[in-house]
């Protein structure tokens, strides 16, 4: 299954909050960790990467936090994924032109692995992070009344009693 990277996730989750705040209003790492229960260490880090490369400010002191300084109409969502976690990259078996996988020689699937690779990279820069963070999708209501651990325990249970 093809997954978003948990630091991706966290830097969505940082990115939208911000977004939400009165212009010039600081958010700091601990707010975000502590509001949307994430990790201090790995939101910590999104954070700094974003500031390095520039969509967000550092703010340093005792009153510091995090800002939005660029536009994010104009930030995609390969840049955020390139910025956090390198070049997408779908399948582990090749990196580039070459490929460190021992049934290379003999395998069948390197086109249409390419070809997907190249196909959602494509997708991913036409996404800007405005129009993901901004956009409602009708199933989060029901998503968040039934969370996957209670999904699962009652599953579970009606295993158990059937």
């Amino acid at each position: 299954m093809f997954k978003i990277n948990r630091k991706i996730e966290y830097a969505l989750i940082s990115l939208k909050h911000m977004t939400a705040k009165k212009p010039g209003q600081l958010t700091s790492a601990k707010e975000i960790c502590d509001l949307y229960r994430t990790p201090f260490d790995p939101t910590s880090r999104v954070l700094q990467l974003m500031a390095q490369q520039g969509i967000i400010k550092a703010e340093h002191g005792a009153h510091g936090g995090y800002l939005i300084t660029k536009d994010l109409s104009r930030v995609t969502f390969s840049e955020l994924v390139n910025m956090i976690t390198g070049p997408i990259q779908l399948a582990n078996c090749f990196h580039g032109n070459y490929s460190h996988c021992d049934l290379t020689s003999n395998c069948n699937v390197i086109s249409p692995m390419l070809n997907l690779n190249e196909r959602m990279s494509q997708l991913f820069k036409n996404i800007t992070i405005a129009e993901l963070i901004a956009a409602r999708h009708i199933a989060e209501g029901k998503i968040k009344l039934k969370p996957f651990a209670k999904t699962i325990n009652a599953e579970v249970g009606a295993t158990n009693e059937a």
